[in-house]
């Protein structure tokens, strides 16, 4: 699946996901990563940084793991989120013990995959 999939795709697509299916625009900041004893959390402050209401699907993936063949990256939670004109919400992500990476891991979340090439 080398170069078909999502996973293992180093282009930029034409298109991203959800290309074009809104108005409004989104911010994302202060992303966090922790380990905890149960497994992990991601959290990041979305913001709706338009003069109109829309709705945005936060999407975390995680990229590397250190085999050769490990996919570059991997969808690993999502949230649909309505968010009022200005309005800022923290978005949290958790990750159980047996998903949680054994290796050092890249942590990405937006509103669409990470393009081209992870170094």
């Amino acid at each position: 699946m080398n170069g078909r999939t999502y996973r293992y795709f180093t282009g930029d697509p034409l298109w991203g996901f959800g290309f074009g299916l809104s108005y409004s625009k989104f911010q994302y900041s202060g992303l966090r990563a922790e380990r905890l004893a149960s497994g992990g959390r991601v959290s990041v402050r979305v913001k709706n940084d338009s003069p109109l209401e829309g709705d945005e699907v936060v999407q975390l993936y995680f990229a590397g793991g250190g085999a050769a063949d490990d996919p570059i990256r991997q969808l690993r939670g999502f949230q649909r989120v309505h968010l009022r004109a200005g309005e800022t919400r923290d978005v949290q992500f958790a990750i159980t013990a047996d998903d949680l990476p054994k290796n050092k891991v890249r942590v990405h979340v937006g509103g669409g995959q990470p393009t081209g090439a992870i170094p």
